[in-house]
């Protein structure tokens, strides 16, 4: 007498599900508006990526001199630097450069963190020890701190920036990962579907990766908005585009010594970079919430 392996998996209602209904999702976000804010906020800086010119006139580099240091108006929405360039406008191009480094962060650390943290938890014994403890050398190094050596090491660019955020994240993705390993492995669908023969490569595949990634998923979106701030920190410290590329760390960097007098050179691009964390960090947190249910 045969089992079918599909009656002793989770009943569907008690899996985590990746997206809720599209009218649940509808109704919840008429009941959240500052997540629907937060979702606008993400779409604009997306579009400011893809298609800057459909939100200014002006070019990230055109200056005029005449116009230094001009105060934010209806004309320059966030006044102007030192060298009468459209503040906004390099808020806007610098967008394109950021969520790059961005999203190349989070791919590296959660595709090296994921398979790391899933060969550590499935393999077991001296390996996930062996793995674990560099793991949690890793994690007893700042970020940002270990973030400032790999680029120092590589050389300064935005393309290193990302390459070292990422590899400065690599270690709570393994974490996590391990953590989701070892509890799917102890459920009753992994041992009867090593009773009914699958071998260990068919179940981890099988399994094992599907039932695991809910938490990793809900990190990496977290992470999004940490890398932005991760990127920008290094950008500002002098560790990315060098000037004049528009990038978001430098922007702020560049107003600094004229913030006393002059305070929208830092403050509003600052601000701007604030909001997209804050936002990033707001849909994260949905996330995390829809795992839960």
């Amino acid at each position: 007498m045969t089992v079918e392996l599909e009656t002793l998996a989770p009943p569907a209602a008690a899996r985590p599900a990746f997206a809720p209904s599209l009218a649940g999702r509808a109704a919840e976000l008429v009941r959240q508006p500052m997540l629907v804010l937060s979702w606008l906020v993400v779409a604009v800086v997306i579009g400011w990526a893809v298609v800057p010119d459909l939100f200014t006139s002006y070019g990230p580099y055109d200056g005029d001199t005449t116009a230094s240091f001009a105060p934010p108006s209806l004309e320059h929405w966030f006044g102007t630097d030192r060298l009468g360039r459209d503040l906004f406008a390099r808020s806007v191009y610098g967008a394109r450069t950021t969520l790059i480094a961005t999203l190349l962060a989070v791919v590296i650390a959660f595709g090296i963190g994921t398979v790391v943290g899933l060969v550590a938890g499935f393999a077991g014994g001296i390996v996930d020890t062996a793995v674990m403890r560099v793991v949690d050398v890793f994690l007893a190094i700042p970020s940002l701190l270990l973030a400032m050596v790999v680029v120092s090491v590589l050389g300064y660019s935005t393309q290193n920036i990302a390459l070292a955020v990422g590899i400065s994240s690599i270690a709570s993705f393994a974490r996590v990962m391990r953590a989701e390993v070892l509890s799917v492995v102890t459920q009753d669908y992994v041992k009867a579907a090593y009773g009914l023969g699958v071998g260990r490569l068919g179940v981890m595949l099988r399994h094992v990766v599907p039932n695991s990634l809910n938490s990793v998923v809900a990190l990496a979106a977290l992470e999004v908005g940490t890398a932005v701030l991760a990127v920008a920190s290094l950008g500002f410290l002098g560790y990315g585009a060098p000037p004049p590329q528009p990038e978001w760390g430098l922007l702020v960097a560049e107003g600094r010594d004229f913030v006393a007098v002059h305070p929208w050179t830092s403050i509003l691009p600052g601000v701007a970079l604030a909001i997209v964390v804050i936002a990033t960090h707001r849909i994260s947190a949905s996330f995390r919430k829809d795992r839960r249910r």
